[in-house]
């Protein structure tokens, strides 16, 4: 059997194809895997650095207004068509299984022309036009979220990488915090706005460094590869860590006893899926989409939820503060957090390409 998965672009279409591709090749250790990528997004990077094959195909930008570049989809479209469909015809693609983004439209196209069984996954709770384009073509429709508005939708649930599915943060908190140079019994915050970083969290966090340590919290905070946050050591108080990317993303949770955190579908789903309360700001700008993903949680108990411009140094002092200090409330919150997780999607992930692939063969 061979699979292309198709999932360039960003990190929030990359990491959920490639835990689908971890999942199938526990399943068949023989099973081939090819992505499709484009030059444009993280592809080059993350997907070798994963050990898959990545074969490139031209990105189809859709222009958000008329103009010239509007004129030029339809023979873009037909190159990325014709790329894609020689990757599927070389590796005898047995299903193609889509995750949105510039590589997946062309590429739905093209196994369509070609007869290759499609699954689309669609991440957010509102699809792309791409997965809108897919969802016409098979059957086989998965969502993370329940209402997701998409033909044949099946909630199955995002996949996410199998050391953050299987973390127990209770067994792993010592090892995690000596990791990161933190003292093993003291309240923990980890701060983190996803590889690119959050400014308004890094400044509300860094704000506040002082009544934090005065408080007996400690700190961990990725400020993404593109910031920069100064925060001075102070001798025999709690530490406040400072990192540009955390490579580790299970040993940053086990460490942590509340996150400060963003609220795209990636970041929710790892965080509900290992019990952690997390204080969300939705990112101010597009649809409002992240303050949809967050809200079940919010609404269950698992966590806060306070506006980008609400997120200051104040914020930070007079409601995490006090939130850190309490450890039954954290525990409750965890709970809650958990309740609304799903760690297996991955798993049922699989079983959806395979039930396309004998569907194929009747």
């Amino acid at each position: 059997m061979h699979a292309v998965i198709a999932g360039g672009g960003s990190a929030g279409h990359i990491e959920p194809a490639l835990a689908f591709a971890d999942a199938l090749r526990r399943r068949d250790p023989d099973v081939g895997i090819t992505a499709l990528g484009t030059v444009r997004g993280l592809d080059t990077r993350l997907i070798p650095a994963r050990g898959y094959d990545l074969e490139l195909i031209p990105p189809v930008p859709i222009p958000r207004r008329p103009g010239p570049d509007l004129l030029r989809v339809p023979g873009r479209l037909r190159r990325a068509v014709s790329a894609a469909a020689d990757v599927l015809r070389d590796r005898r693609a047995d299903v193609l299984v889509g995750f949105g983004g510039f590589v997946s439209g062309p590429a739905y196209l093209a196994a369509r022309r070609l007869g290759v069984p499609i699954v689309v996954h669609e991440a957010n709770p509102r699809p792309g036009w791409a997965n809108r384009l897919g969802a016409r073509l098979t059957p086989y429709v998965a969502t993370t979220f329940p209402d997701t508005p998409i033909a044949h939708g099946r909630h199955l649930g995002l996949p996410i990488r199998r050391a953050i599915a299987t973390l127990d943060r209770a067994a792993r908190r010592d090892e995690a915090r000596a990791a990161f140079g933190l003292a093993a019994g003291m309240p923990t915050l980890l701060v983190t706005g996803g590889s690119q970083g959050a400014r308004r969290l890094n400044e509300a966090a860094s704000g506040a460094a002082a009544h934090l340590r005065a408080s007996g919290v400690q700190v961990l905070h990725a400020t993404g590869t593109g910031h920069t946050v100064t925060v001075e050591e102070v001798p025999g108080a709690p530490a406040y860590v400072v990192v540009p990317y955390l490579d580790r993303m299970e040993l940053a949770y086990a460490a942590a006893d509340l996150v400060l955190c963003r609220a795209g579908a990636n970041t929710v789903v790892e965080v509900t899926a290992v019990g952690l309360p997390a204080a969300y700001v939705p990112l101010p700008i597009g649809n409002g989409e992240q303050a949809m993903i967050a809200g079940p949680v919010v609404a269950a108990g698992g966590g806060l939820m306070v506006e980008d411009a609400g997120c200051t140094p104040d914020w930070v002092r007079s409601t995490l503060t006090p939130l850190l200090t309490d450890p039954a409330r954290l525990a409750a919150m965890g709970a809650a957090a958990a309740s609304s997780g799903r760690r297996d999607a991955d798993e049922r992930l699989v079983d959806l390409v395979l039930e396309a692939v004998r569907g194929r063969s009747r």
